[in-house]
């Protein structure tokens, strides 16, 4: 998963989202340290906190999404991105990879379509999975990351 907050207090938010995660969804195996990033694909006076984890889970992708989405409201997001326009943003928690299985559902597409052109993905997930390879891509985490502009 990644998580990034780009509100003033963003670290707390991230910790706070840590903790419902791993109660609610299953225990953290690998967390990233976190990154402080420029906004991607809008414009805005505030920076990104972001962290890429890994969770065990007996869940469904679709159960991990609804609590994702329960939790993005519990840490006060109010709306998600509607045709990739995109906003400040309190919380917002992705699934990247679900079991490197392929999902292509009306909800959820794992993995996530655009992980690999963001640096502020990959970045931290590099730190935790830099050898995961990307099932439809079939390039590891590494590779994908050094292929994108600095």
């Amino acid at each position: 998963m990644a998580l990034g907050s780009n509100i003033g207090n963003g670290k707390e938010l991230i910790e706070q989202a840590y903790a419902l995660l791993a109660e609610r969804i299953g225990p953290i195996t690998h967390k990233s340290a976190l990154y402080t990033t420029a906004p991607a694909g809008f414009e805005s006076n505030n920076l990104f906190t972001n962290s890429a984890i890994c969770l065990q889970t007996t869940l469904s992708a679709i159960d991990v999404l609804h609590l994702t989405q329960q939790i993005e409201k519990e840490l006060g997001r109010m709306h998600k991105s509607v045709n990739l326009q995109y906003a400040d943003r309190s919380m917002d928690i992705d699934i990247l990879y679900y079991n490197l299985e392929q999902i292509n559902q009306e909800d959820l597409i794992v993995p996530h379509p655009r992980m690999h052109t963001r640096r502020f993905v990959l970045e931290p997930l590099c730190e935790i999975a830099p050898t995961l390879k990307h099932p439809i891509i079939g390039k590891n985490t590494q590779y994908l990351l050094n292929q994108l502009p600095r």
